[in-house]
């Protein structure tokens, strides 16, 4: 079973996928959950291609940014998500290509046909037809209050990271994009301005797991 969980900054979505990983293990599953950003990935290559997307300034074109974005999905598809697919048990990525559509095309300008034509050239047929999936949503003021307290595990402010840092006008091309995405996808949405308990719930129900 392939699992995704998508939405903007600050929607909880590592969070909610790592208790829902440790939910679903409890219950004897075998399960992996990674994020297809790399950030945070053992895996040196992976984790050099993130530094690229998510530590530098603006100063990487977008059409690269998207080829850079493909290399670490496409690596960790194999490396991780295939083996576990082909073994019965459950995948679990925090975003999917949708993110890439979203920031770099709805937000950023690049040509979203261009960015799906590449994804459909690179990542096999069945990473597009996930079991599960659903993206998560919050309201811009809460968003922003979210980002405001958010620390990597060094302690630092994320709040300089590429994305992070964009001017409102980016941020509501970005929500713009999520919600035309679910529509023209037919992808579920769920608002996760609740407690984390309480998001958790839902999306177990959501998925009915």
């Amino acid at each position: 079973m392939h699992i995704v969980i998508e939405g903007q900054d600050a929607t909880g979505k590592d969070t909610q996928a790592e208790l829902l990983t440790d939910y679903l293990t409890k219950k004897g599953k075998k399960v992996v959950h990674y994020a297809e950003s790399g950030t945070g990935s053992k895996d040196t290559f992976i984790a050099e291609i993130a530094k690229l997307n998510y530590g530098t300034k603006q100063d990487i074109d977008h059409r690269t940014r998207v080829m850079l974005y493909l290399i670490n999905r496409y690596e960790q598809w194999r490396k991780l998500a295939e083996p576990v697919l082909d073994s019965n048990g459950i995948v679990i990525t925090t975003r999917n290509w949708f993110s890439t559509l979203v920031y770099e095309g709805y937000g950023a300008g690049v040509s979203r046909n261009l960015i799906k034509k590449l994804h459909k050239i690179i990542m096999p047929e069945r990473y597009f037809h996930p079991d599960k999936i659903v993206i998560l949503t919050l309201s811009d003021a809460e968003r922003a209050k979210r980002l405001g307290v958010q620390v990597d595990k060094a302690g630092k402010s994320r709040k300089n990271e590429v994305w992070k840092s964009q001017a409102d006008e980016f941020q509501k091309k970005v929500n713009h994009g999520y919600l035309k995405v679910a529509k023209e996808y037919d992808v579920p949405t769920l608002d996760a301005s609740g407690t984390i308990p309480e998001v958790q719930e839902k999306l177990q129900k959501l998925f009915a797991i």
